[in-house]
C-alpha cells in the first residue's frame, strides 16, 4: 500500500513538472542529497591500485594464483613480475568475479620467435571464457581478430596500439558479466571495453559468447569466475595486476 501511494504521488509530481513551464520549477526537487558515493583515494601514479582495489599480484608471489586444478602456480616470479614457464599451464586467480574493472600490465619477450600467433603469445580470460589476447602485434602479422586488442576471433580492435616488443604495456578494462535466465537463456550479453596503453581499443563491446578456438562461440550459463591467463608457449610477463569489483 505504501509503494503504491508512492508512485501515486510520483506520478501527480510528474504531472504537476508537465505543466508548469520550467523556469517556474525548483531545481530544488531535483537534486539529491542522501545518497552519496562511497569515499576511494586513487592512486597517487598511473596505473598505481586505488585503496578499493582488490591487488592480484604485488610483485612478490602468486599466492592469490593457482593452477586449473587448484594446484600452486608455477609461472616465474622475479624483479616485481611473473612469466609464463612453458609447459607449466594455465594459472587463475583464487577468487572469482562478474563485473570488474581491471588493469594488467604485460610484456612480450624482448627475443623476438617465431611470427603471428607464435610471437609473445598469452591471453586474458574475463570469467575463464572470454578472451583479450596478448600478443606481439607491435610489426608482426596476423589474423586481425586475433592480434593483441582483440576480443579473439570476434571483435577486431580499433587501432593497433601496441609498443615495442620488451616493453611494459597496459590494459586498462571495464567488463559486465552476462545475465543468463532461470532456464539458462543469455538475457544480457557480457560488454568489454579496453584501453590498451592509454587508448581505447574496444569501445563498449558485445561478446557473442565464450572465445572459441574453432566455430562460432554460444553462450551457456554460468555465475561468477577466475580470471585466467593463457600458457601459450611463449615467455610473457604479467605484472601490477589489480582489480575492482563493479
Amino acid at each position: 500500500m505504501k509503494n503504491t501511494f508512492s508512485f501515486l504521488l510520483l506520478l501527480i509530481s510528474a504531472t504537476v513538472w508537465a505543466q508548469t513551464p520550467r523556469e517556474q520549477l525548483d531545481p530544488k526537487v531535483t537534486e539529491v542529497w542522501d545518497l552519496k558515493p562511497v569515499k576511494v583515494t586513487p592512486g597517487t601514479n598511473p596505473g598505481e591500485a586505488p585503496s578499493d582495489a582488490i591487488v592480484l599480484f604485488d610483485g612478490k608471489d602468486l599466492s592469490k594464483w593457482s593452477t586449473l586444478a587448484g594446484a600452486d602456480a608455477k609461472w616465474e616470479v622475479a624483479d616485481g613480475a611473473f612469466t609464463v614457464a612453458k609447459g607449466a599451464g594455465d594459472i587463475k586467480t583464487k577468487q572469482t568475479f562478474g563485473d570488474i574493472q581491471l588493469h594488467i600490465e604485460w610484456r612480450a619477450p624482448s627475443v623476438i620467435v617465431g611470427e603471428g600467433q607464435g610471437r609473445g603469445n598469452s591471453g586474458i580470460f574475463l570469467q575463464e571464457r572470454y578472451e583479450l589476447q596478448v600478443l606481439d602485434s607491435y610489426e608482426s602479422v596476423t589474423y586481425s581478430n586475433g592480434q593483441a586488442g582483440s576480443l579473439y576471433k570476434q571483435s577486431i580492435p580499433l587501432v593497433n596500439a601496441c609498443r615495442k616488443p620488451g616493453e611494459w604495456q597496459t590494459y586498462d578494462v571495464i567488463y559486465t558479466a552476462p545475465r543468463f535466465s532461470e532456464n539458462g537463456r543469455v538475457i544480457v550479453p557480457a560488454y568489454i571495453t579496453v584501453i590498451h596503453n592509454g587508448v581505447i581499443v574496444q569501445n563498449h563491446t558485445q561478446l557473442t559468447g565464450p572465445t572459441e578456438f574453432k566455430g562460432l562461440p554460444v553462450y551457456q550459463s554460468h555465475g561468477k569466475a577466475s580470471i585466467k591467463l593463457q600458457d601459450h608457449g611463449n615467455p610473457v610477463s604479467y605484472r601490477n595486476i589489480w582489480v575492482r569489483e563493479l
